[in-house]
């Protein structure tokens, strides 16, 4: 298992558009991170031209590209201190609201919980109206349904799951987890 003072922070991206660019700005001012692409998430770092900002400091990529989602043996390994999933589309919330893995980004918030290692989830969904950016710097208004902001809700209730609802909220909670391995490194 990897010393806590070696750990790193799991990034998972699913095919959302909704704060894209900001979450790519977060991922990367942070150092020691590995990102997780569902195959949704390819696609749409592509459609909206972000591909130099994923790029932009060189932390290592995994790609949904296998079945049984092999990457998610990092954590039995003991390799992250938390997992963050940002942004995380209204499919992906509903799967880990009622326990689906079956997907890279599904498998790894599974992984995570069974390991004990904290998640957080930047939902997109989070509002009965939002703004969202769409590919080519349109920005369009979406009303999430009933059902989305219910999935939402029932994953807050889940244990080592924080779920935010903004950029500051995100950027705060990866920072605390950050100061709370630093710290429990720094413990005998």
């Amino acid at each position: 298992m990897a010393s806590i003072s070696n750990k790193r922070l799991a990034w998972a991206i699913t095919g959302s558009g909704h704060y894209l660019r900001e979450s790519l700005a977060i991922l990367n001012a942070l150092e020691n991170v590995d990102v997780f692409l569902s195959r949704a998430a390819a696609e749409i770092i592509q459609q909206y031209g972000f591909q130099e900002l994923l790029n932009g400091v060189g932390h290592r990529v995994y790609q949904d590209k296998t079945a049984s989602s092999v990457p998610v043996e990092l954590f039995y390994q003991g390799k992250y201190h938390t997992l963050v999933i940002a942004p995380a589309t209204s499919n992906t919330i509903a799967k880990m609201a009622y326990g689906f893995s079956d997907s890279l980004v599904t498998n790894l918030y599974a992984q995570a919980g069974k390991t004990r290692v904290p998640s957080v989830v930047f939902a997109c969904d989070t509002a009965p109206e939002l703004e969202s950016e769409a590919p080519r710097d349109n920005v369009v208004k979406v009303y999430p349904r009933k059902i989305d902001l219910d999935n939402i809700a029932k994953l807050k209730a889940f244990e080592a799951t924080t779920v935010v609802e903004d950029m500051q909220s995100l950027s705060e909670s990866i920072q605390q987890s950050i100061q709370q391995s630093i710290s429990q490194a720094d413990q005998p």
